[in-house]
């Protein structure tokens, strides 16, 4: 998150040991892995390896990058458009979302007690009508 801000231009006291490809024992940076990182790099060699190693997991994993004809090869050119994208409208697009067909109620209204009888009475007459064909059923064995 800082990395993309900074990149914006806000100034934000950082240090670079938050970033990827940073070395304690060296004390230094290493811009390629860094590179590599904000690429999406790491994501592609996951996705190699994926892909060699267990196919059908890849096929799930990756399901919407298989739909859009994104490779492991061409992951950089995509990020490297997204970026160009971003820069040349910063601002967000809002989707526009379908309201859902049916709205879910979790609060029952409360019922009354003559109406709590009724059920009770309806549920009694079912399951007696039920245990009353399942005996009619036996009795003709």
């Amino acid at each position: 998150m800082s990395q993309g801000a900074l990149d914006g231009g806000i100034d934000i006291p950082h240090s670079e040991k938050r970033f990827a490809g940073y070395s304690k024992d060296g004390k230094q940076l290493d811009a390629e892995v860094h590179r590599k990182y904000i690429y999406g790099g790491h994501v592609a060699s996951y996705m190699r390896t994926l892909k060699e190693d267990e196919p059908e997991k890849y096929q799930t994993h990756f399901s919407k990058y298989i739909q859009a004809g994104v490779e492991p090869d061409s992951i950089e050119e995509v990020y490297k458009r997204v970026h160009a994208a971003i820069r040349a409208d910063p601002n967000p697009t809002r989707t526009a979302r379908q309201p859902p067909n049916e709205h879910k109620r979790y609060n029952l209204k409360k019922l009354t007690y003559d109406q709590r009888r009724e059920k009770l009475i309806e549920r009694l007459n079912a399951l007696n009508a039920a245990a009353g064909a399942d005996d009619e059923d036996s009795d003709d064995e």
